[in-house]
């Protein structure tokens, strides 16, 4: 009934409906066997299937040479071969001729031997000497294991499989894996079932929905197979001679019968069998029925067009009679108390059925556990006492009321309650002691809901906007979901197991919903709680000893925040954009952004865990009370009301931080700097866009600093990074931001020429930044810089005498983008600029000459650089080149990459004198590029 009664995967072997992982597994096993067999030549025998040990390998060796076992499935002596059904796709309207063997044969995506791939050439016949008298085939595979793999193919795969060779032919024809004939949506003839009827006569399921000539196969099966167990039809139309023939059927267990004319036009059909435990008639087309099987535990008649329905079937447990639309009120009453066993009565969109039915129901059927009753409108449950039910379903009833559940309030075993779309029902009050799963969805004027239950563990409320009260009492229920609660106002919980809670977008929720969910309102083991979009909530506190996963994205209204919960781990806060005060004192995070609340002015934290705290864009924070031991990374970005001595009380409080950002703090000034000595581990400091004019503070506190921002720092003065490149300040520095500064033109050459020690200098926007002519003032070569041994002679004896070769520069990584007053760039062997990676000149617009020497150099962007003229590269290494809007031609770009041996990207877009031809030269020319950007 509630399960498919046309199981096809049975004990017989696998059908065509069998699930794709087992076909995956089988067809594994199936391809393994067959790379692992060792075909060779030898004596036949005249035994079939006979075994002898090889001594030297212990593995059996088989030989078969026996008589025609699949004549049909792997030959071609008839032309209406069931192997041509099997293998062709399933029939439609359309399409009504088989396909041959060969081509599914094809598709294995296996090589054969060619007298084993036609199935014209090779036949099954006992004389046929290309198998009797050339071979023994040795193979890897004792008949048992060949049995099982072969035990997880489906009927299409052993067709397949049987055209290998004798072994896997015999095996394949095995009876065990022909126990259930599928032949659903097939186009097959009367004689080629009659064939496999008579090859498998122990078949015991059947399933032949679909077949043109359904009658006349059913018929054959009926007669023939005497071990039939299934029979699932379907898509025809079944005479009366079917069902005066089934009670000849002796061993006939479950009878399918889907979308069917039953009957030749007589005004009634009889179906009497002695063993029949399972029936399924479903979107039927007869007038009445009547059905006499003393063994009937299960009957399905759901759809079909029957006035008149008659049951003589004492043992009859489950009845479904569902959209049965033309069953009349008594026909329905009639059928089910005439089963006094009956335990589950489907009986959904029978508009007729009245409390009148049910009552004789209840009183006749006294077993009945199951009850579906959707979409039967003129039921209300007056006078209706269903004292054994467990699960009862009345969706859509426009009858069920208030008043019904006192009648529901009686069935003291109910276990699952449906009331869906009841349209009529204003309130919900029930104290069952073993309902555990209840639905309520789309009850639009429910104003109340009440549930007393220890067991409950599933409920399911959702669009029901008059909704405002609801009390729930249960020691099971785990999840609670009340979205969209519009109108909830009142919640009460006495949950003990409750761990998860969701009341996102109930905006009618008020801040006493935090007494719920705090220590003593109800929840002692609450976890996860969202109240995300509740826009009535203000003022939001919670004191938890369980809750570690809290969401207020979307509530705008919440000012006050106060969080006192030790094991809080994650919190949502998005959205809460009029935030002003904050305390988390403790909570167990370990990450928290505020940097969504502008008007955060005051936060209080206490974090034993928290290693990251990010306060970016709280412009009128200026009490921030920090205690967290463990923190790392800190950033306090747009905080423009931030104080020394707040600045200096987190220092105390977080020795173990590694990462400051103080950009856009305008009010930090010394004392706030130097209470950076009290972070002996901080190695990053932003100060960007400050107003410092000198940076000895940061020099004598910040001794372990390996990068400084000071991104558009105006006010700094020329001599503020005297002490780094004189003094040999911040030993440890490497990364060092000046990008859009007003440092003069000697202080930034000073700062690269001396502090060798720094591997990322961005210098973007500078003004003052102008040529970069590291060869003007001599040197000697750089060994490791020149291509060979010779050129690092000359270059040494071209040198003036006297003059030490410069250190070794530890530069990787240098950004020039948008200055304007870089002419010329000259880096030659001698400047030592071994680790040079990357260097971007882009949207230098009077950028004229660019002549570089640089042997590690990876990526060179001189994009948009409009007066460019020269460009001359000896970067064996280079694999990156940007000339994107450059003036240069083809000619100076291919001798500017000449010696760009290992370069793979060139971007020559919207470069005005590089036409297409140039690129398709280019491409010819430098075989390394993999790909060129061009117009």
């Amino acid at each position: 009934m509630r399960g498919n009664g046309n199981d096809f995967e049975g004990e017989g072997g696998l059908g065509f409906g069998e699930e794709e992982g087992e076909q995956d597994r089988g067809m594994d096993l199936f391809k393994g066997s067959l790379m692992g067999r060792n075909g060779s030549k030898g004596e036949s025998s005249g035994c079939s299937g006979e075994e002898t040990r090889d001594p030297q390998h212990k593995r059996a060796k088989v030989y078969v040479d026996g008589p025609d076992i699949l004549p049909s499935l792997t030959g071609a002596t008839s032309s209406n071969g069931v192997l041509d059904v099997l293998m062709c796709p399933p029939a439609t309207a359309s399409d009504k001729n088989t396909f041959s063997a060969t081509w599914a044969f094809g598709d294995i995506g296996l090589q054969y031997p060619s007298e084993f791939l036609d199935p014209i050439s090779y036949t099954a016949d006992a004389d046929n000497t290309s198998l009797n008298e050339d071979s023994e085939l040795r193979m890897d595979l004792t008949d048992d294991l060949l049995h099982m793999v072969f035990s997880f193919l489906g009927h299409l795969d052993l067709c397949r499989a049987a055209i290998v060779c004798r072994q896997w032919r015999a095996a394949s024809a095995h009876e065990d894996f022909w126990r259930c004939l599928n032949f659903e949506n097939r186009n097959i003839s009367v004689e080629q079932f009659e064939d496999m009827c008579r090859r498998y006569p122990n078949a015991t399921k059947v399933n032949i929905t679909g077949a043109s000539v359904m009658h006349l196969l059913v018929m054959k099966a009926v007669s023939s197979l005497r071990n039939l167990e299934a029979l699932t039809l379907g898509k025809g139309q079944l005479g009366d001679m079917f069902f005066i023939a089934l009670a000849d059927c002796h061993l006939l267990k479950s009878l399918s019968v889907t979308d069917a004319i039953l009957g030749n036009g007589t005004q009634e059909i009889t179906i009497n069998h002695e063993r029949l435990r399972q029936l399924e008639l479903i979107k039927c087309r007869v007038v009445r029925i009547s059905v006499r099987c003393p063994q009937l535990e299960s009957l399905s008649l759901k759809r079909s067009t029957m006035a008149q329905a008659q049951l003589l079937c004492p043992l009859l447990c489950e009845l479904d009679i569902g959209s049965c639309h033309k069953l009349s009120d008594a026909a329905i009453r009639s059928a089910a108390i005439s089963c006094p066993l009956l335990k589950y009565l489907d009986m959904s969109n029978c508009s007729c059925v009245s409390d009148e039915t049910l009552r004789e129901i209840s009183q006749t059927c006294l077993n009945l556990h199951e009850l579906n009753a959707s979409y039967c409108p003129n039921i209300s449950l007056e006078s209706v006492r269903l004292t054994m039910l467990t699960v009862l379903k009345l969706d859509n009833c426009e009858g069920i009321t208030s008043a019904s559940m006192v009648a529901i309030a009686n069935s003291h075993m109910l276990e699952v309650l449906e009331l869906d779309n009841c349209s009529l029902l204003t309130s919900v009050s029930l104290e069952l002691p073993r309902l555990k799963n209840i639905r309520l969805v789309h009850c639009r004027k429910i104003a109340d809901l009440s549930l007393r239950t220890l067991m409950l563990s599933a409920i399911m409320v959702s669009n029901c906007p008059a909704l405002n009260r609801i009390n729930i009492s249960s020691n099971s229920l785990q999840t609670l979901a009340l979205q969209k609660q519009e109108s909830l106002t009142t919640l009460a919980l006495h949950c003990q197991s409750l761990e998860e809670v969701d009341l996102t977008d109930c905006e009618s929720v008020t801040n006493s919903i935090c007494d719920v969910f705090s220590d003593g309102g109800g929840c002692p083991l609450l976890r996860s709680l969202v109240l995300d979009n509740c826009e009535s909530l203000t003022a939001v506190r919670f004191c938890s000893n369980s809750l570690t996963r809290l969401s207020l994205a979307g509530c705008r209204l919440v000012t006050s925040l106060e969080l006192a919960c030790p094991y809080l781990q994650q919190v949502c806060l998005d959205g809460c954009d009029r935030l002003e005060k904050a305390a988390f004192c403790p909570v167990g995070l370990r990450l928290l952004n505020l940097g969504i609340c502008p008007k955060l002015g005051e936060l209080n934290i206490e974090a034993p865990q928290m290693t990251v705290l990010e306060l970016e864009g709280c412009g009128v924070l200026a009490d921030a009370s920090i205690n967290c031991p463990l923190l790392t990374s800190l950033d306090f970005s747009f905080c423009s009301q931030l104080m020394d001595d707040c600045l200096s009380a987190t220092a105390a409080s977080c020795p173990l931080i590694k990462s400051l950002i103080l950009m856009s703090c305008p009010s930090i000034g010394c004392d706030g700097l130097y209470s950076l000595r009290l972070l002996p581990h901080l190695t990053s400091l932003d100060l960007s866009y400050t107003f410092l004019t000198n940076l000895l503070p940061v020099f004598e506190s910040c001794t372990q600093l390996k990068v400084l921002k000071l991104q558009a720092c105006k006010y700094l003065l020329d001599s503020a990074l005297e002490p780094l490149y004189k003094d040999g300040a911040l030993p440890a520095i490497r990364e060092l931001d000046l990008s859009y500064g007003t440092l003069c033109p000697s202080a930034i050459e000073e700062l690269l020429a001396r502090c060798t020690h720094l591997t990322h200098v961005s210098l973007n926007g500078c003004a003052n930044m102008h040529d970069l002519d590291w060869g003007r003032n001599g040197g000697q070569p750089c060994e490791m810089e020149c291509a060979d041994r010779g050129t690092y002679d000359m270059l040494r004896k071209s040198s003036p005498p006297g003059l030490e070769d410069p250190p070794e520069r530890s530069l990787q990584s240098l950004l020039c983008v948008g200055c304007p007053n870089i002419r010329k760039v000259h880096i030659p062997p001698m400047a030592r600029y071994c680790h040079l990676l990357i260097l971007n000149l882009s949207l230098a617009a009077n950028l004229k000459e660019v002549d570089i020497s640089c042997l590690n150099l990876t990526v060179l962007n001189l994009s948009n650089c409009l007066s460019l003229e020269i460009l001359k590269l000896v970067c064996p290494k280079l694999a990156s080149l940007s000339l994107q809007g450059c003036n240069l031609d083809e000619e100076g770009v291919e001798s500017a990459i000449s010696k760009c041996t290992m370069l793979e990207t060139l971007d020559v877009r919207f470069c005005p004198k590089i036409c297409p031809a140039s690129i398709g030269r280019l491409r010819s020319t430098f075989l390394n590029l993999k790909r060129i950007f061009a117009p």
